[in-house]
């Protein structure tokens, strides 16, 4: 744990049931007179899309849809929202969906401002100034983009992904209400919970972590172990649904403080080269991370295992620590995540270049708590294969 640390993340935090009916009152707040509203794909067809909307048209709030985002969103996609801002006169973009969604509403912010496109800011800190104002309103309980600082795109013809990291993407509200995730169905509820039990894991893990980001990494993955298999399994279970998106706001928290480990490294290779979608890479690989980071994260790993409920009193550290990779092994199977790489139809024969890309995500192997290298990748792949 660092001993000199800073803990960021969204200006303003608004959680509850019913919440989304304040849009209209928090976008006058922020001085918005026209929204352009950032959609994932799909949300209108399950009824959420009306559910942001109705707010606006009752209080006579302006609005422009760009609805175009795509799971693993290519750069494009924010270049054409921040275009249609500037054209529409839009002073303020709200986020509304998964983190695809939120990430293309950051971007976009931050471009109708800065200029440029998208691909010129990847990096750290590379945004010289603040975007539009923002309202991120996430749909899943998985991400955790409405809190931080970062939005990832994947460059598919160059077969790399990348995120836009600055402190002038934080948004300015993360508004989160559990009954937009109801409609969510049982396998996407599945992926991008564990997307989030990842980012509390890692984050918890981090080199980087700290004490306020052990905090609330601990609630995440309390939360969630709890509560993930009752959300899966009964998707109407509104208190499940309520502290599974408390977690992954959480996770969110966390790894904005802390960042995150070796999983996410090895996780972005899966979406480039074969568009897998990233809560479901984390998923897959997360189990086999933590086995391999065992003898350098005994004593948090125990941890995890008593706040899942699989530690039990007596027991030595190395002994509950791996009561922890086990109980989020089995969590993961339970709710019907893949096991292996091979059931996502990728060739072993990629291993090695996806080892390769792996190396160059720079933060996550160096936060990771066990030294990663490429030789190290290669085995965690083979193991997941």
């Amino acid at each position: 744990m660092i001993s000199q640390f800073t803990f960021q993340g969204a200006k303003k935090i608004l959680f509850g049931q019913g919440s989304i009916r304040k849009l209209s009152d928090e976008i006058k707040a922020l001085s918005g007179t026209k929204v352009l509203l950032v959609l994932d794909q799909g949300l209108e067809q399950v009824g959420v899309a009306q559910r942001v909307v109705d707010p606006l048209e009752a209080n006579s709030v302006s609005y422009v849809l760009y609805d175009k985002v795509t799971s693993e969103p290519e750069p494009v996609l924010a270049d054409e929202g921040a275009a249609l801002a500037i054209k529409e006169r839009c002073d303020l973009i709200v986020g509304v969906g998964g983190g695809s969604s939120l990430d293309v509403a950051k971007a976009a912010a931050m471009l109708a401002k800065n200029g440029g496109k998208a691909v010129d800011y990847i990096g750290l800190e590379t945004v010289p100034m603040p975007g539009l104002p923002t309202i991120m309103i996430p749909t899943t309980a998985g991400t955790g983009s409405e809190v931080t600082f970062t939005a990832v795109f994947t460059m598919r013809e160059k077969k790399v992904k990348g995120g836009i990291n600055s402190r002038f993407m934080y948004p300015d509200l993360a508004l989160l209400d559990p009954e937009l995730t109801v409609s969510l169905p049982p396998y996407p509820t599945a992926t991008t919970g564990m997307d989030a039990l990842t980012h509390a894991i890692e984050a918890f893990t981090s080199l980087q972590s700290n004490p306020i980001s052990d905090l609330v990494a601990r609630e995440a993955i309390s939360l969630i172990g709890a509560n993930l298999r009752r959300a899966v399994d009964r998707g109407d279970d509104l208190q499940a649904r309520r502290d599974m998106l408390l977690g992954s706001l959480m996770g969110g928290l966390a790894l904005a403080s802390a960042g995150v480990g070796a999983c996410h490294a090895l996780a972005y290779p899966l979406g480039a080269f074969f568009d897998i979608p990233h809560g479901l890479a984390n998923a897959v690989l997360l189990p086999y991370i933590m086995a391999y980071n065992l003898e350098d994260a005994e004593e948090k790993y125990a941890q995890v295992a008593l706040l899942i409920g699989a530690g039990a009193t007596g027991h030595s550290r190395g002994v509950s620590a791996k009561a922890g990779v086990e109980v989020v092994r089995g969590l993961s199977r339970d709710i019907g995540i893949p096991q292996r790489l091979k059931d996502l139809n990728i060739p072993e024969s990629a291993i090695a270049d996806m080892a390769e890309m792996a190396m160059t995500v720079a933060r996550p192997i160096a936060n990771n708590p066990r030294k990663m290298t490429k030789e190290a990748a290669i085995k965690i792949y083979q193991s997941a294969f």
